[in-house]
């Protein structure tokens, strides 16, 4: 892959001033800038790799969020169905939604179409009050977005092994499929789960250990094997799974250096765009006057912290499965799969972060 970040002449110094300025063009970045389309704001967003360059997850999220995004010509394929897989059997859910592979490229350019903002490419550093530090030059705004992910480089910086990260790692063969597979198999990863997701000739497959310490190459290559496929394309990220404070030292943050991505099921696409939402509901109101910017920092502050008790139930549960019986966990499996149940389940689910909110 062609890295993006400017060589030669073409890395001439940015002397920037905007008023809101998004670290990070990703989903939480990106969700960010389109939320403050119309508002008279100068936005401007870096980040090291040009836009839809460098996708780092598995690229699947409820289908009703690409619509309520307005991205979904960046669908690949629909998944109606999940399959839960365990050395004890197997239980298939009719969702009352759906998932949807997508691509990345096309809806992080579907998302900045929908913006008003400019963008940059820049390494961020650092940061010294309202000062951001990049390797082509300082840059200050009254608004400053952290969206880069799990380093959550413009605070205290997370570092693996010792911090609270999930790490993941996938591949991706051609391949066909019909369900959004999911094997907890302790066989495969001791803490944690593989997948399959289908997206139109080819199949995401992947491993995810909530233990950082754990490698997951091997547990890739071997679910690759099981399902004969060839292990091809890597990609792989560390995902955090503890919500962290969604304000700091004047900064906000959202997505992943947040630590919005749900506990338990790793998902954190939805929750970026959700949040990065929020932060822009709360920065348009300042930059209107209608608050100020630390009455901004401090309504999205408690709109984050709100959510923690679902936070820390879903960590609670992340830690308590994997030390099931196995024989149990199918059990529980097989009941959760009736109709009835999976409706309630999966709908609740839904509602941690609702698609509504995107049109309010």
């Amino acid at each position: 892959m062609k890295r993006a970040t400017l060589r030669g002449a073409e890395r001439t110094p940015l002397d920037e001033r905007p008023d809101v300025l998004i670290c990070g063009a990703s989903f939480a970045g990106l969700a960010l800038a389109r939320e403050l389309r119309g508002s008279g704001a100068d936005v401007l967003i870096v980040d090291r790799y040009e836009i839809g360059e460098r996708a780092t997850s598995a690229c699947a999220a409820p289908t009703p969020w690409l619509h309520a995004m307005g991205v979904e010509r960046s669908i690949r394929q629909e998944i109606p169905c999940m399959a839960f897989h365990t050395p004890h059997g197997s239980a298939r859910f009719r969702l009352p939604w759906s998932w949807s592979s997508f691509d990345y490229r096309t809806l992080c350019e579907e998302l900045f179409a929908q913006a008003d903002a400019r963008f940059a490419i820049a390494k961020v550093e650092g940061r010294t009050g309202r000062t951001v530090h990049t390797d082509r030059g300082d840059l200050t705004a009254p608004f400053i977005v952290d969206a880069l992910g799990w380093r959550r480089v413009l605070a205290t910086h997370y570092q693996p092994p010792e911090a609270p990260l999930s790490r993941g790692l996938e591949v991706h063969p051609h391949g066909e499929g019909t369900d959004l597979d999911v094997w907890i198999d302790r066989s495969l990863v001791r803490y944690g789960y593989a997948w399959s997701v289908p997206a139109a000739g080819e199949q995401r497959i992947g491993v995810g250990s909530y233990e950082p310490r754990h490698h997951v190459k091997a547990p890739t290559q071997d679910i690759a094997r099981r399902l004969d496929r060839e292990a091809v394309r890597y990609q792989g990220n560390w995902f955090p799974h503890r919500l962290r404070a969604a304000t700091e030292d004047g900064v906000f943050f959202a997505g992943d250096s947040a630590g919005h991505c749900l506990p338990l099921s790793g998902e954190g696409i939805r929750t970026a765009f959700y949040f990065g939402i929020a932060a822009a509901r709360e920065i348009r109101a300042a930059h209107a006057g209608a608050q100020t910017r630390e009455q901004a920092l401090a309504h999205y502050h408690a709109f984050s912290h709100r959510h923690r008790p679902v936070y820390e139930l879903a960590r609670g549960l992340q830690h308590a499965i994997p030390r099931l019986p196995p024989k149990l966990l199918a059990r529980a499996l097989s009941v959760t799969g009736r109709e009835r149940p999976c409706r309630r389940l999966f709908g609740w689910y839904l509602t941690l972060a609702d698609p509504k909110f995107a049109n309010p």
